[in-house]
């Protein structure tokens, strides 16, 4: 992992149609985006599915998500 896997960077998603905003770290979000290619769909739709079930903050849900499917 290098130094810029690690830094906070704000990304503008879609869910469920309206505009937003998560904070992530490249990693994670590398990951993430890796998730949404092997299932087949789209960042946003993979996004709004994991929003549509969180308890906490989003861009904590979405790390939680991605530690339990790392591919």
């Amino acid at each position: 992992m290098d130094q810029t896997d690690t830094r906070l960077q704000k990304r503008s998603i879609l869910i469920a149609g309206h505009a937003s905003s998560v904070s992530l770290e490249d990693a994670f979000w590398q990951e993430l985006t890796n998730i949404a290619k092997k299932r087949g769909v789209s960042l946003n739709h993979l996004v709004s599915d994991i929003d549509r079930t969180r308890t906490g903050n989003l861009s904590s849900a979405i790390r939680v998500f991605v530690l339990n499917n790392k591919t």
